[in-house]
Order: C-alpha cells, then sequence, then structure tokens
C-alpha cells in the first residue's frame, strides 16, 4: 500500500520494532564518497570483486581497460548523455565492497524520492513525491538494506534532501505573466517580480496542469505533489522564477528555475513560524530516518532557505535522531556565498556543516595542478578573527571539502572534471591526496578514482551532463567509451588512494591535527613559504599536521617531469636535531621505509625527495627514552 498522508504514517510503530546505528563518534574521521545513484551502478557488471572479495562472475557488463577509451564517437557519446540511465540502488549495494577496499567510510547518495513523471529528472532533484522512491532507484526495502549493508562494513549512509523546493509540479497561468519585448511582442516568462502568480493548475503525469490547484486535489500519487497534505496551495510561494540569484528575498521567494519554491514560514531566526509544509517536510524525513536507519542528510540550497526554517528543520531533526540514539546524527549544508555567510548559518541554525564553501574546489584543484599560491588554499582554514574562531582545529568538522561535483557551477559554460584538462591526469592522486590530509571532511567525487575526464568542448555544451558518465557503462560510459564498467580496483589511483586514506585512518593526526602550510628551502639557508613564479608553481608544497606532540609532513610536487628535494621546516619546540622521520607513504615505493633526520636549519628542518607530480607522508619517530627530555 502506498502511503499518501505523512498524518497517517506511525513513525513512533516503525521506531519501537527497530535498532538503530549509533552515530559516529567524530565526523572528521570519515571520508566521503558522493555519487548519482542512476549514474553509478546498475547491477549488470561481471569481473570485479564483490562485497565479500570475490570476483563476480557472469555474463554482464565486462571491465574497461584503457583500449576502449573513445570507442563510440564524440557526438554519438553527447547525444547518449542525457536522462534515465538505470543505475539503482541494488547495484550500489553491490559495489560497497569496491568503496570498502579504497577506504570509504561514508556514502552520500543522491536524492531518490519520486521524481515527476514527464521530466526525465535522473539527478533526483525534481521530487514529486517525498514519500517514495523512485521505482527507476528501486524499493524502500532496498533502500533498507543499502544501508544496512553499508553498515555491516563500516560505511556509514548520509542522503542528499531537498526542503527548499518539490519538481515541475504545478503551472502558472500563461495569461497572468506574459511579457512585451520593445517590438511590442509578447512572450510568457514568470520571472519573480515579488508579486504571487496564479496558477494553471497541479500537473496531471503528462506534465499538463489538468489537477486542480487546492487542497486535497487527487490521490493518484504519480500525479500533483506528496504527502497529499503539500497540495494545499499554501505550501508554495507560487512567485515565478529566481532570475538575480543573490537579490534577497528574490533567492528565497522563487523558483529555482521550474523547481516549485516551498513556503516555509516568517519571522527572524529566533522567532520562526513554520508553516505547515515545513512541518510536513520535517517530519516525512524523521519518516526515512526512523524506516532506513541513516546516519546523515546533505541539505541541497540551503541559501534559498529562510535562517529560521532552517533552524526549525536541524532542531527538530537532532532532536529526533538522539531519540533513536544517533547523537550525532549529520545534517550537511549547501551553502554557497562565502565563509562568512557558511559559518554564520551553521551556528545560528544548528547544522553540522558546510559544503564546498567558498571557493575550496577551485584552489584545491588548481593548487594540486600548479596554478594556484598554496597560500591562498590553507589560508582558508587559518585563524579568522571575522569569524571569531580561536583555533583552525575549529574546521576540521565543519567542512566537507570536494574538488569535483556534479554541478561545477565556478566553471560556468565550461565544466569539465579534474582529469580533462592541465595534465590532470598525471596529479589526480595528488589532488586526493591534498583533500584526504588537510583540513576538512573529505569527499571523492564518483569516478575521480578512476580517471574520469568528462569535459565540455565548446561554451554551446556547457552542461552539467559532462559531469554525469556512468560508472557501470552503458550507452554513456566514462572517457567517451561504451559498453564497459569502471569498477577497477587494481588500477593505479585507486590501489594508491587506498593506501593513503589507510595511512589517514590509522594516524589521528591526519584526520584532526591542527594544519600549517610549511616554508621551504632549496640550499638550506635562504627559507619561504612555497609560492607561485608568474602564473605557474613548479615546487614541492609540503604541511603538517599536528596532534598533542605528534607531528606529519605531507608533501606534493607540482612538477609534472621532475623529482625535486627540498629543506622542509618542522616544530622547533616539538623535536631535537638527529631525531629520525619516516616514511609512510611515497608515490616513489622503494622510499617507504626510510627516514630523514631533523637538522638545526630554520629551527629545524628536514630533507625530503618527492617524486614528480608525486607525494610523501613522513611520520616523527617515537623518541626514545633517554631523549624524551628533549622534545
Amino acid at each position: 500500500m502506498e502511503l499518501t498522508r505523512i498524518g497517517d504514517v506511525d513513525i513512533a510503530g516503525i521506531v519501537s520494532k527497530k535498532n538503530y546505528t549509533p552515530s559516529p563518534a567524530a565526523w572528521e574521521d570519515q571520508v566521503f564518497y558522493f555519487l548519482l545513484v542512476d549514474r553509478f551502478s546498475d547491477g549488470k557488471e561481471i569481473g570485479y570483486r564483490d562485497n565479500s572479495g570475490v570476483v563476480f562472475g557472469g555474463i554482464g557488463t565486462p571491465p574497461f581497460t584503457l583500449e576502449q577509451a573513445g570507442n563510440i564517437s564524440r557526438e554519438k557519446w553527447v547525444a547518449n548523455s542525457q536522462g534515465w540511465k538505470g543505475g539503482n540502488i541494488r547495484g550500489l549495494t553491490a559495489k560497497l565492497g569496491y568503496l570498502q577496499h579504497m577506504g570509504i567510510t561514508a556514502l552520500w547518495v543522491s536524492p531518490i524520492f519520486q521524481q515527476v513523471a514527464f521530466a526525465e529528472t535522473y539527478h533526483g532533484y525534481g521530487i514529486q513525491n517525498f514519500l517514495s522512491i523512485d521505482p527507476n532507484f528501486g524499493t524502500e526495502q532496498e533502500l533498507v538494506e543499502l544501508v544496512k549493508t553499508a553498515h555491516s562494513m563500516g560505511i556509514v549512509v548520509v542522503l542528499d534532501i531537498i526542503l527548499n523546493h518539490t519538481g515541475n509540479v504545478f503551472s502558472y497561468n500563461p495569461d497572468r505573466y506574459q511579457k512585451t519585448r520593445q517590438d511590442g511582442s509578447t512572450y510568457n516568462d514568470p520571472r519573480w517580480d515579488g508579486n504571487r502568480y496564479d496558477v494553471a493548475g497541479f500537473n496531471d503525469a503528462s506534465g499538463k496542469p489538468t489537477i486542480p490547484f487546492c487542497a486535497d486535489a487527487t490521490d493518484n500519487v504519480k500525479e500533483a505533489v506528496f504527502p497529499l497534505e503539500l497540495q494545499d496551495p499554501a505550501s508554495f510561494t507560487c512567485k515565478g522564477r529566481i532570475e538575480s540569484w543573490d537579490y534577497d528575498p528574490e533567492f528565497r521567494e522563487g523558483d529555482f528555475c521550474d523547481l516549485k519554491d516551498v513556503h516555509h514560514g516568517s519571522g527572524s531566526a529566533d522567532d520562526y513560524k513554520p508553516s505547515s509544509a515545513l512541518k510536513v517536510l520535517t517530519e516525512v524525513y524523521k519518516y526515512w530516518i526512523a524506516l532506513a536507519d541513516v546516519d546523515g542528510f546533505r541539505i541541497d540550497t540551503v541559501k534559498h532557505m529562510d535562517i529560521g526554517a532552517t533552524r526549525y528543520f536541524a532542531s527538530a531533526i537532532h532532536e529526533f535522531a538522539q531519540t533513536l540514539g544517533k547523537e550525532r546524527f549529520f545534517l550537511i549544508g549547501e551553502i554557497t556565498g562565502g565563509r562568512t555567510r557558511a559559518f554564520d548559518t551553521l551556528e545560528t541554525t544548528g547544522l553540522d556543516a558546510a559544503l564546498g564553501i567558498d571557493d575550496i574546489p577551485d584552489k584545491l584543484e588548481y593548487l594540486a595542478k600548479g596554478y594556484r599560491n598554496p597560500s591562498d588554499y590553507f589560508d582558508l582554514f587559518r585563524n579568522s578573527m571575522l569569524l571569531g574562531k580561536e583555533s583552525h582545529t575549529w574546521f576540521r568538522d565543519k567542512v566537507v571539502t570536494v574538488f569535483d561535483d556534479h554541478d561545477q557551477v565556478r566553471k560556468g559554460k565550461l565544466k569539465a572534471r579534474f582529469c580533462a584538462k592541465e595534465e590532470g591526469w598525471r596529479v589526480i592522486l595528488n589532488v586526493l591526496a591534498l583533500n584526504a590530509l588537510t583540513l576538512g571532511i573529505p569527499c571523492v567525487y564518483y569516478g575521480s578514482e578512476q580517471y574520469f575526464n568528462g569535459h565540455a568542448t565548446e561554451e554551446r555544451d556547457g552542461n552539467d551532463i559532462f559531469l554525469r558518465e556512468a560508472m557501470f557503462g552503458g550507452a554513456y560510459g566514462a572517457l567517451e567509451s561504451s559498453g564497459y564498467h569502471f569498477f577497477n580496483d587494481s588500477s593505479t589511483v585507486y590501489v594508491e588512494f587506498a593506501k593513503i586514506l589507510k595511512i589517514r585512518k590509522a594516524e589521528i593526526a591526519l584526520r584532526r591535527g591542527r594544519q600549517y602550510l610549511r616554508e621551504i628551502s632549496g640550499d638550506g639557508i635562504n627559507f619561504g613559504l612555497p609560492k607561485m613564479f608568474g602564473t605557474e608553481i613548479r615546487s614541492v608544497v609540503p604541511w603538517s599536521r599536528i596532534f598533542d606532540r605528534q607531528e606529519i609532513v605531507v608533501a606534493i610536487n607540482t612538477n609534472y617531469h621532475e623529482p625535486l628535494t627540498v629543506w622542509v621546516t618542522v616544530d622547533d619546540g616539538l623535536h631535537h636535531a638527529g631525531r629520525a622521520f619516516s616514511c609512510l607513504y611515497s608515490t616513489d615505493s622503494k622510499e617507504i621505509g626510510s627516514e630523514v633526520t631533523v637538522t638545526a636549519l630554520n629551527g629545524k628542518a628536514l630533507q625530503i625527495t618527492v617524486p614528480a607530480a608525486g607525494c610523501v607522508v613522513y611520520k616523527a619517530e617515537e623518541s626514545r627514552s633517554k631523549d624524551r627530555s628533549l622534545i
């Protein structure tokens, strides 16, 4: 029986029959992996290691090899890019071993709720029925099994949810938003102008507004909007699409393109009066926690919500989750507009972390490629009087950091994955390491570990679609291929990144430590922070993570072709001359286990060699008892 009203859902009854998984003690210990369900796995692949570690055989989609790159023309590949491709929850569940072996501990799953029937919103952000899983993705029970299996493998699950808007569930009356051009001709354009538009009706399954725009308009769960309580016209602002994305109140009241804005309520953050629609959606998401035992939500388009609405939701969800023993249920907000807005929003609303704030993705990508000053990235995490924080360790669990994603708004009309340009394939491991071993909670966008290189070639191509290749192959596989999957756990980047994540898991300093960009020197005399010369930096970029009295030094080399040897400053007070640092990791495996010693230069320093386009990790050896008084 399909659910229609949230008021008819017995959440207490569901809760009484289940045991729930506690929250992680520290979210900064996690490594996220974000995927679009429709583009990840359709469950038809063969020749990969399954969740038990056995190579899965049979008949199905074989693994990709480089010979298959470009086995379909660019034109045909682009033509195949649109619409549903067939990825589903069942396929994702079968690939949890692939993620676990890499070192992933947290899944961020794209929205999986039922989409409007007449639009191929495979990405999940056009919800028509908040109480149902879209049949393209699977069933409620398959979601339950996904979470249960993930938990058994030490992986937590965060669902991507939407509060700000629904899908395109109704149409405006075109007679009431007709515009006139300078030449006297007319056109229809329901742009935000501060006024409420007339609505022609809720959209039926074919996209026509044949359903009256009123409460209890229809009980057909494939039309209009559900739960049925949302069919009250007061659930929507009905003020047309946003054109000025930074004008308040337009960006809070307007529709996100044709996705219809939900009316959340009114008032200040301290005196907010939530609307019935906001209360309904809050109960909806409590239901999904209760049913599936999920561990957190990533909340879409928080910038476009009232602060009071976000606070109401965060408070209600945190309290409900705590009744289930989920003391640190994680709420990640997509908050654009810079650090100050992001952290003000976090502290005012009670959200736990912000996603990819400021220009973290840009600086991550182009520092690894050698086109940004290291200080531009590392300064994002330094003390800030503006934020009023006493230590940059505050950032360690307040920011989810990414370098690739499914939107790439920052790149305008020439969107491209990391490996698409600037020889990114040479340094993809470096950017993964930079993301994983610096402050913040790292998140990997699916396919980055397999050199995905989707990109627009002309501005007219500029489209999110090129960032959303099918990991399972099919007609729209990555690297402009067709018919081959990419679950290759023996590829170089996958194998090396797994080693790095294993070290991160073992070393608390790499997960929770303070962070310092370090000075370098070529001659041991002249020290300074690494920086660009002209438009590039081809240098060793080292940083330290310090936790209590333990220091770990990490360095990448932005010179693609030459290994570089430099002196790297370390903490003067923690170390004495002659103390050893051991190499925990190097892209040159012969260096692993070797030692370098502390020298009295620039306070204290180490001389290290970093392979071309490579990465190294050094840890201070435990001091011998006779030296303990010196450290």
